[in-house]
């Protein structure tokens, strides 16, 4: 397993398309809840948390996204029907100008 990793915790529904996708072997139970794990570097973690001020990960260095990129991450790995997905996602899901005014130079 990676240092980090992004937890996404599934419904019925996401669990069906997960086992669809051929990835059922990829759930796994994570605090009473059916889950996948999508594993990520460290660099990529120092991302996320520049990307989404508050995220937080736990004493095993797990995190939960919110709602709009959590869709997106399950997004890709339906697409990719794998969860080893972690290089192309953040392209997707981190902005490194989100928020910031535009500058200009002045003369």
């Amino acid at each position: 397993m990676a240092d980090y990793c992004v937890n996404i915790f599934l419904d019925e529904e996401k669990q069906k398309k997960i086992e669809e996708a051929g990835l059922g072997d990829q759930i796994r139970e994570i605090e009473g809840k059916k889950a996948v794990q999508v594993a990520m570097t460290r660099k990529d973690q120092k991302k996320l948390q520049k990307g989404f001020p508050g995220l937080e990960f736990s004493g095993s260095n797990e995190c939960v996204l919110p709602d709009e990129p959590q869709t997106t991450l399950m997004d890709i790995i339906l697409e990719t029907k794998s969860v080893d997905v972690m290089k192309f996602a953040i392209t997707k899901l981190y902005n490194p100008l989100a928020g910031k005014g535009l500058r200009s130079k002045t003369l």
